[in-house]
């Protein structure tokens, strides 16, 4: 998905030439330190990064063949592709409904029957339809916060993405809570490709297929989930995952 991809932050180099490979319906976990580059990486997928003053790149993100940094991209269509779940649910002051359905009025569909049924199906999707489907005329602030993320998921999903980029997403939720995250990634890899940003190893360990392993904004390993935290082929990973530093 990513080749000699560098990122500057102004003078500041964040990424260094990572080449990362996201197989398609699959988990694919980034895990390094704070500052590591991660979250960077992660925008770089959807161009999020192009928010922030200064920033420029070098490289290649190529999504479905196509390369997201190439003239011309329409980038309102690359974020409908990828889709993005932050660290904190972020659902509009709207009520349940109208924030599954918002990305599909941006796309301009009107008809309500279709609007509901995308919305169940979205809903569905993010294992919330049997809690909220009483209520969806309510503030969707109203909800728990563990309910609030999955709705944002919910509204991720409704205009059907190809990938799904979720960062650090039951970072801010108690235990239960991000049990039902960690299950719900599990089950959506089945119809998406999904990278996920996690501090958590043990949560890594538990839901990737693969993790990539970053340290100052360079890629130092990569390979299969269970190999790698078993027998990292990097000293630097070792010492990561074993708490030597990190």
């Amino acid at each position: 998905m990513t080749r000699a991809f560098d990122l500057f932050y102004g003078a500041h180099q964040a990424l260094r030439s990572v080449t990362l490979e996201v197989p398609s319906n699959s988990v694919t976990a980034i895990i390094g330190p704070s500052g590591c580059g991660k979250s960077t990486l992660l925008r770089s997928f959807n161009r999020m990064n192009d928010l922030i003053p200064g920033v420029r790149t070098a490289g290649q993100v190529v999504v479905s063949g196509r390369d997201v940094y190439a003239p011309g991209t329409d980038v309102v269509e690359l974020r409908r592709r990828v889709g993005m779940v932050f660290q904190r649910p972020n659902p509009f002051p709207k009520s349940i409904f109208e924030n599954a359905a918002f990305g599909l009025r941006l796309l301009g569909i009107r008809d309500r029957g279709e609007l509901e049924a995308r919305v169940e199906q979205s809903l569905r999707r993010a294992a919330l339809w049997d809690e909220v489907r009483d209520r969806l005329g309510r503030s969707a602030l109203q909800l728990s916060g563990g309910q609030q993320q999955r709705l944002c998921i919910a509204r991720c999903l409704a205009v059907e993405p190809e990938v799904v980029l979720m960062d650090e997403p039951a970072a801010a939720l108690d235990p239960t809570a991000t049990a039902r995250i960690e299950e719900l990634v599990l089950d959506l890899k089945k119809r998406y490709t999904i990278v996920i940003v996690t501090h958590n190893m043990q949560q890594a360990a538990r839901i990737s297929d693969r993790t990539a392993f970053m340290l100052m904004g360079a890629l130092v390993e990569i390979g299969d989930t269970r190999r790698l935290f078993t027998s990292p082929r990097e000293k630097l990973t070792e010492d990561y995952i074993t708490g030597r530093f990190g």
